[in-house]
């Protein structure tokens, strides 16, 4: 260890930090997760990236890589082992303005990315929290406000570059290391850490922005007018249903209809947004034009000593109905999770269900539970909400990576079906046959 250290220190630029320094306290944690790691490393080049992994694989030390610390399981930090944090890889440049090509360092969050894409009219389909790293979201998914109109985050992924358990640098694209570039495309930090993204953006207007809500009682007649809308509606609005608040009164909170329509003449947004204002009595409605990076929340760091617990799954046109039928039910009832239920289709389902490791094309619907509170409260939960992930069972599909607290082989299992869970280990077994980076949703190169 001492050797390994001495060698960490002589190649390694940027910070060192260990248990007793004055950032220890606040390095060593995500914003949903505690740890105590030996040091967290804070790279200010890709050769300390490189010199950081091979740190960690020499000593044997457990490894976690943390973007924007968003990850309900806590991947961005450990006991005991390293902590590679990246939020000083955070620069965002234009490469190529024909093309609208821009490279995003892989520590840079969404919130970053929109405040330097907009003064030049470009976006990128991302998620919807400023905070979120681009890295976490991207490699999982991205389901955010653009999402029907421009496909997931990976959708507009072009190249990476990307470190790799022996600590060399790989660049993965479409014509370089295809196989790779497929993983890293819905596959998570299985493989490697990304230090740089290359993304196409597209131009981008203001958009109009807000929520609709509706009484509580209306909920099954407003939220399956919503899914059925959604089938035929003007794939620049994409949307998000929420329900059952335990802050805005639980089973009597409003439901609420999130939309964004994505441009800036006020008639089509209109005509789209209207069918939506028409499904119930509409109690609030303020939505209005804002520019893009204004539909970004910040996200929020809960108290110590809170827990969340999120789960997600999707829904196929045909168990529609009878998903939704189960969660108003579910919302109306006392101590209900908060639930919250995303549009997707759109170009998402365009793209070949095999082109990406993003397994879930053809859903229309991803949902999402969740309940927080302190330990023995959510832990009291535990059993009422298995009951209701029991009747959910037959109807639903899948899960959603970045929206899950945990990591089981049963939850590997449903982000992954079997033929892309088989690719993937392949492409494991190639870049990281030691699985040095198992802190994620592992994928084994058995």
């Amino acid at each position: 260890m001492s050797s390994a250290l001495e060698t960490l220190r002589r190649d390694f630029g940027g910070d060192i930090i260990e248990p007793g320094a004055a950032e220890y306290e606040s390095a060593s944690r995500s914003i949903l997760a505690s740890g105590s790691p030996a040091y967290v490393l804070r790279p200010k080049s890709v050769g300390d990236v490189r010199a950081g992994v091979r740190f960690a694989a020499g000593t044997g030390l457990s490894l976690s890589v943390r973007g924007g610390g968003h990850s309900f399981p806590g991947f961005g930090t450990n006991d005991g082992g390293v902590v590679i944090d990246l939020s000083r890889l955070a620069n965002v440049e234009i490469i190529n303005k024909d093309r609208h090509l821009v490279r995003i360092g892989g520590g840079a969050t969404w919130g970053q990315v929109a405040d330097a894409l907009a003064p030049h009219g470009l976006a990128i389909s991302s998620g919807d929290t400023k905070s979120v790293g681009v890295g976490g979201l991207t490699l999982t998914g991205g389901i955010g406000w653009k999402v029907r109109k421009y496909g997931l985050a990976l959708d507009s992924l072009v190249a990476a570059e990307v470190v790799t358990a022996d600590g060399e640098v790989v660049y993965a694209s479409a014509e370089e290391n295809p196989e790779l570039f497929w993983a890293i495309r819905g596959g998570g930090g299985n493989f490697g850490i990304v230090t740089a993204f290359e993304f196409a953006a597209h131009p981008t207007t203001d958009v109009f922005y807000g929520k609709i809500a509706f009484p509580a009682a209306e909920a099954a007649t407003v939220l399956q007018g919503w899914a059925d809308y959604l089938r035929t509606a003007p794939e620049e609005l994409t949307s998000i249903a929420s329900f059952a608040n335990p802050f805005a009164g639980g089973p009597a909170a409003p439901v609420e209809i999130q939309v964004t329509f994505d441009g800036d003449d006020p008639e089509l947004a209109a005509e789209a947004i209207d069918p939506i204002r028409r499904l119930g009595t509409a109690i609030d409605d303020d939505v209005a034009l804002k520019p893009y990076v204004d539909t970004l929340v910040d996200g929020a760091t809960p108290p110590p000593g809170i827990q969340l617990v999120t789960r997600s799954a999707f829904a196929d046109k045909e168990s529609v109905s009878e998903v939704l039928q189960i969660l108003v039910e579910i919302g109306a009832s006392a101590g209900s999770p908060f639930i919250a239920v995303r549009s997707v289709g759109g170009a998402v389902s365009r793209v070949p269900d095999d082109a990406t490791a993003y397994a879930h094309r053809q859903a229309e619907l991803m949902f999402v539970t969740t309940i927080a509170g302190p330990k023995p409260v959510v832990e009291a939960a535990r059993p009422a909400l298995e009951a209701i992930w029991g009747r959910l069972a037959p109807h639903v599909n899948g899960a959603y990576a970045n929206f899950l607290a945990s990591a089981t082989e049963q939850d590997v299992a449903a982000i992954y079906p079997t033929e892309t869970y088989e690719r993937l280990a392949a492409v494991k077994r190639q870049y990281d046959p030691g699985n040095l980076f198992a802190g994620n949703h592992n994928v084994r190169p058995q």
